[in-house]
């Protein structure tokens, strides 16, 4: 049985768009990015989304993690309407269930490996050594378990993209959402990434959303959807 077999046989839907529209104005030209989106994810499923340069897919990637807001439509997140809700429960949302990863690290430049994954936490005041287990089992997990007292100039680009990702992973989201992760970063290293990604798709439980331009990914991913001209399309099931 096929790991596609078993979401279908569970059914079990942790976001869903129901006629996504986002529409954005640059002077008096309307310029319709998405058009009417629907889309279900499963929990614990790898999904990539691709398409052309314009098609929509960090427009997609932003409004699902609750960064942006739909010009028209629905997003559900186990059933709860997020468009409906205050700005304070979907910050609370966001930082309860959601992870993100993009192509550039934002990583703060004077904090340690161990600080900037710490991040999510220490600016809310809270003390590091609460938190400190946490960040090293994830750095370690990622393979910079020797690397933790390292600021990120002192990492290789690799290097602060896993940084990035067990920060993602810090608050043990339910969804990380990963914008063109390995864009930065050569083909031998982007491969390790992904592959890291993978395991912990595994590990961690944690479903995945990947936009990318590199259809490997979307051929090794559980399911592909295809954007084009603010339309999606299933190339795998």
């Amino acid at each position: 049985m096929t790991r596609w077999m078993r979401y279908e046989m569970n059914k079990k839907v942790i976001i869903e768009c129901r006629n996504l529209v986002k529409t954005f104005y640059d002077g008096n030209r309307e310029l319709r990015i998405l058009r009417g989106i629907n889309l279900e994810i499963y929990e614990g499923e790898i999904l990539a989304v691709s398409g052309p340069s314009g098609a929509g897919k960090s427009t997609l990637l932003h409004i699902l993690g609750t960064l942006d807001t739909p010009t028209a439509g629905e997003v559900l997140f186990r059933g709860q309407n997020v468009t409906r809700l205050s700005r304070a429960e979907v910050n609370q949302l966001r930082n309860r269930e959601l992870g993100f990863v993009f192509q550039f690290y934002h990583l703060l430049p004077e904090f340690t490996a161990l600080e900037n994954v710490m991040m999510p936490v220490l600016c809310q005041g809270s003390k590091r050594n609460v938190h400190k287990d946490r960040a090293v089992e994830l750095l370690t997990k990622v393979g910079l378990g020797e690397r933790l007292n390292h600021k990120p100039g002192m990492l290789s680009g690799g290097e602060q993209q896993r940084v990035a990702i067990a920060r993602a992973l810090f608050n043990r989201p339910s969804v990380v959402l990963a914008d063109e992760p390995t864009g930065n970063l050569d083909e031998n290293t982007g491969a390790e990434i992904i592959d890291l990604l993978w395991n912990l798709n595994r590990s961690e439980g944690v479903t995945m959303v990947i936009v990318s331009h590199d259809d490997s990914i979307g051929e090794r991913s559980d399911r592909w959807v295809y954007l084009h001209e603010g339309q999606a399309s299933v190339r795998k099931m």
